[in-house]
């Protein structure tokens, strides 16, 4: 197991690369022709469990190409979903930075306020934009705002304050470089946030995640360090090619990345994830974690190609971190970049950007 280190916030490398899930049967979970409203794909939703039952909210392209956000609801996480016949996040807004669109939420349990924050990317005539609501019931939102301003994007909140500040990863790309790596922000608020600090470095060419990396559903906190599900892409002569890899922060200092997988740990099979308006992608937005087992976390995974969210995936949280090598390894942040501008036993849940989603668990188990 490599253990070298290097200066930098960039991370640790696993051995080697293997998929560490397996599909549920039960893909996809959803398609957009069980919507109650007429809807062109459904797919990237962040999950999370409220009394029980599995809440997706989903994005949810229209015939214009515009998407908003709609919640469904499931007694099991797989079956017998119940979908709202209104977004809770509607596409036009009068806000200008929310006026074409809503994408790509992901939520965290934000438990000294006592609600769900909500963190999503919003189109406007500027380009993408970080904003974030909150709600208690998933049935009415309150808009906090825009907390980052084109060209952003790919955004989680950890579930509490470190240092007293709540943390934002948010995923800015440069207007001079095109680099879109994972960075962090902090605030006391919520609306008024610090100047980005880097946090994960998408790796030099050849790598599975060198052309960019964004990060997957919120961190979930162990006694190891903040474990982050991420996506990163890789460039293709026909194409980007989206998988999925692991990294953890650490507790006091998020900014600080203890260790990174070298090999992605779940990529585009099944034809629901290699086929359609955008292929070869899974794309993790949401994860559950049964806190009562310890077992697993269900990850959300999309595969491009619209209409059906989602794939069941799982992991054994005990031991994961012993599979990540230290990180101060490979590779240091490019000197002058900045930004300018998601076992579980029964749901890990991912949608694809595909018109689905499905689920899957662990292969080891």
């Amino acid at each position: 197991m490599t253990q070298t280190r290097t200066a930098g916030p960039a991370a640790a490398p696993l051995s080697r690369s293997y998929e560490m899930f397996t599909r549920s049967p039960a893909n996809p979970l959803l398609t957009a022709d069980q919507w109650p409203y007429p809807a062109a794909a459904v797919f990237n939703p962040a999950a999370v469990v409220v009394d029980g039952e599995t809440v997706l909210l989903c994005r949810v392209q229209d015939h214009r190409g515009i998407s908003h956000l709609t919640v469904a609801r499931s007694p099991d996480g797989t079956s017998r979903w119940r979908i709202d016949p209104r977004p809770l996040i509607a596409a036009d807004t009068p806000d200008r930075a929310h006026c074409v669109g809503a994408q790509d939420p992901r939520i965290t349990r934000v438990d000294e306020l006592g609600v769900w924050l909500i963190a999503y990317t919003v189109y406007g005539p500027e380009g993408a934009s970080v904003a974030l609501a909150v709600t208690e019931d998933f049935r009415a939102v309150e808009h906090v705002g825009t907390a980052m301003s084109p060209e952003d994007g790919n955004a989680a909140v950890l579930p509490r304050r470190v240092g007293g500040q709540f943390i934002l990863l948010h995923r800015p790309v440069s207007a001079l470089t095109r680099r879109a790596d994972v960075w962090l922000s902090r605030s006391v608020d919520l609306r008024s946030w610090s100047a980005p600090e880097a946090v994960l470095i998408a790796r030099p060419p050849g790598w599975w995640d060198s052309a960019r990396v964004g990060i997957g559903a919120p961190p979930l906190e162990t006694e190891h360090g903040w474990l982050c599900v991420y996506h990163g892409v890789h460039r293709l002569d026909d194409g980007p090619l989206y998988r999925v890899g692991l990294a953890l922060l650490d507790l006091d200092n998020p900014a600080r990345v203890l260790r990174r997988g070298e090999g992605w740990v779940f990529g585009p099979a099944a034809s629901y994830e290699r086929t359609g308006n955008r292929a070869n992608v899974v794309f993790p937005t949401g994860l559950v974690h049964d806190a009562a087992s310890e077992r697993a976390a269900h990850v959300l995974l999309r595969g491009r190609h619209g209409g059906r969210p989602g794939h069941r995936c799982a992991y054994r949280r005990s031991g994961l971190p012993a599979r990540l090598p230290d990180s101060r390894a490979t590779p240091a942040p490019v000197a002058g970049t900045g930004p300018d501008r998601g076992g579980v036993s029964w749901t890990a849940i991912a949608a694809g950007r595909s018109s689905r989603l499905s689920t899957a668990a662990p292969s080891h188990w």
